[in-house]
């Protein structure tokens, strides 16, 4: 088999002359300044009138050589890179790091450490998937639903901050444990948030959910199969909505996940309207977890190693991946047994999940191009790193 290598250049050059009553095909850019391009993503769209024939990505508009960079710091340094990848899933990634270090230095983590992370993490994915639903309602022309899932997404950032000292780069959780330990009355308004993002829920599916419009426009749109999901790497809700129960928290549980039930959302038909409400249930699975480890976090120290400890990490290659908010992120280290990393790569969801769009969106028109690539929920710097 013969690969053959075309530049970008050498795609877009149209045919010079179109045969007698041939259709004549055109490129438009959409993006990198582009509303839906939620960040600076170029898509390259090759169009007959209205109907997509072909869709190019062209990301790397934000590209900041995060991996290199994480070269030249130690394993606690590199942790506030992360958070600037996927910034709504800033402390998952936080978590990614940490869980590879501290399984590749045999650093052991106790109850209370495991139960605050889950917390904020599943804080962190109902904040995302509220957000994600009123910027989805945005590019369909709801612009009500952005108002309601900003002022949402204020008040479990208050709970951060509160913690944290930030709202949105989070340099959290570190290996050995969390940065700062949750304030007296943290589980107090927990449950009060959880209360109200209940009834917020429901409101979002009466506000939107139900109307005509938006159904149809997302549903039997964007059709990705379970099978060509996982030939692209798609994961989270992407590859769930596809029909496959694929979630790390239950396939290889960690944290605190084994102490809670909850259950993993799948669609049927893998379009635009699962992915939408796979991320709706996926809300009420998140409160469910919390509800179920708020009340029981143990006591116990909220980090097992000094703050200015130096880890170095064996001679060899370590790998260990979290469930974020848009799906597997996977961290790999070479390690030569310094203080930093030889090289360290991030395998991060947005990449695989936006090469779905080269093949669910061919056949469709530019408006469905709009609820397709929504639906996907990508975070542009997760690609480009």
């Amino acid at each position: 088999m013969t690969a053959i290598v075309r530049t970008l250049d050498e795609i877009l050059i149209a045919p010079a002359h179109p045969g007698r009553g041939a259709t004549q095909e055109y490129f438009l850019n959409m993006g990198p300044q582009h509303p839906i391009a939620h960040g600076s993503l170029r898509v390259i769209l090759l169009l007959d009138g209205e109907t997509i024939r072909k869709v190019i990505p062209v990301p790397g508009y934000v590209h900041r050589g995060i991996e290199k960079m994480c070269e030249h710091l130690n394993y606690r340094q590199i942790i506030h890179l992360t958070d600037r990848m996927d910034y709504l899933s800033a402390l998952m990634n936080n978590w990614a790091v940490a869980r590879t270090v501290e399984k590749a230095a045999g650093i052991e983590i106790n109850d209370r450490i495991e139960s605050i992370r889950t917390i904020m993490a599943e804080l962190q994915r109902i904040q995302s998937h509220a957000l994600w639903w009123g910027v989805l309602g945005m590019d369909l022309g709801a612009f009500t639903a952005f108002l309601y899932s900003f002022r949402d997404r204020e008040i479990i950032g208050e709970i951060f901050e509160e913690t944290i000292g930030a709202r949105l780069t989070m340099n959290y959780i570190q290996p050995g444990g969390v940065m700062y330990d949750i304030t007296p009355d943290f589980t107090a308004k927990v449950k009060k948030v959880l209360a109200y993002m209940k009834r917020m829920v429901e409101e979002y599916d009466t506000l939107l959910s139900g109307n005509v419009i938006l159904q149809e426009r997302l549903r039997g749109v964007g059709i990705l199969s379970e099978k060509r999901a996982v030939s692209l790497g798609c994961t989270g809700p992407v590859l769930r909505a596809a029909g496959l129960a694929y979630d790390l928290r239950k396939v290889e549980p960690y944290g605190a996940y084994e102490k809670a039930q909850f259950d993993v959302v799948v669609g049927t038909t893998g379009d635009c309207w699962d992915r939408y409400y796979v991320r709706i249930e996926e809300m009420r699975q998140s409160i469910r977890i919390i509800e179920q480890l708020i009340d029981d976090i143990p006591a116990g120290p909220t980090m097992v190693t000094k703050f200015n400890t130096k880890i170095k990490l064996p001679v060899g290659r370590y790998y260990n991946h979290v469930e974020t908010a848009r799906g597997v992120l996977g961290v790999f280290i070479y390690s030569d047994g310094g203080d930093k990393p030889y090289r360290l790569h991030f395998r991060s969801p947005s990449f695989n999940n936006m090469w779905a769009i080269t093949k669910i969106a061919p056949g469709w028109r530019i408006a469905d191009m709009i609820a397709i690539q929504s639906s996907l929920d990508l975070v542009i710097p997760d690609i480009d790193r």
